[in-house]
């Protein structure tokens, strides 16, 4: 930004001096050109008023310096226009020069603004490089933590299949548990009746007996 400000004010500046160099070229210019014109028209001036004197010297004379003025002012303007030759190839190199130092301003310009954005190329490459990875690794983690919930979800169904045929065995060992329960019971309900029917037999065996050792 600051190489396209500095080549900006170099041109301006160098657009200004030209300017004002060729202001004052036209004006020098100007003045010589009239300085011709007068001569021409002084050396015309003094033909006409010898003639219309009617003296030959006058008309020598004025011839003569006729001659002299008109030399001067050819010399005069064959001397401006060699000048405005030069000056016109001076302006014209001058003017090369200026579009030189301006185009290498610009290419230079270029060149910075080519450096600074492939720089910035760079730089989201290598974030979009550094984004790509971290997507990859997070697209790995999160295949791990599926597999894992997977797993976790298998685990679970096999726990709730376990639970199940865990629960069926509590039932069914329940369930025998109670027909357990209930044959203790009539077992034990038996040996009551058997219990009574054994002591009713041990009373009629001893009644029995003691009344045989009565007899006797």
């Amino acid at each position: 930004m600051s190489t396209s400000v500095a080549g900006a004010t170099q041109a301006t500046t160098a657009a200004s001096v030209t300017s004002a160099t060729r202001a004052s070229r036209r004006r020098q210019r100007s003045t010589r050109l009239t300085v011709a014109t007068v001569l021409l028209v002084l050396s015309a001036l003094l033909v006409l008023g010898a003639v219309a004197s009617g003296s030959a010297l006058l008309v020598t004379v004025a011839a003569l310096a006729a001659v002299v003025l008109g030399a001067a002012a050819t010399r005069i303007t064959h001397a401006e226009l060699l000048q405005s030759r030069r000056d016109a190839a001076r302006d014209r190199a001058e003017q090369a020069q200026a579009y030189r130092r301006l185009a290498e301003t610009r290419a230079d310009e270029h060149a910075a603004r080519v450096a600074e954005l492939t720089e910035r190329l760079e730089e989201r490459e290598s974030a979009l490089g550094d984004l790509q990875t971290e997507l990859v690794k997070t697209q790995r983690t999160a295949a791990d933590s599926a597999r894992q919930v997977d797993v976790a979800h298998r685990r679970n169904v096999e726990l709730e299949k376990e639970g199940r045929v865990v629960a069926r065995s509590l039932e069914s060992a329940e369930e025998r548990a109670a027909d357990a329960i209930v044959r203790v019971a009539e077992l034990e309900a038996e040996i009551d009746v058997l219990r009574a029917e054994l002591e009713t037999v041990t009373a009629a065996w001893r009644t029995a007996e003691a009344g045989a050792r009565r007899r006797a």
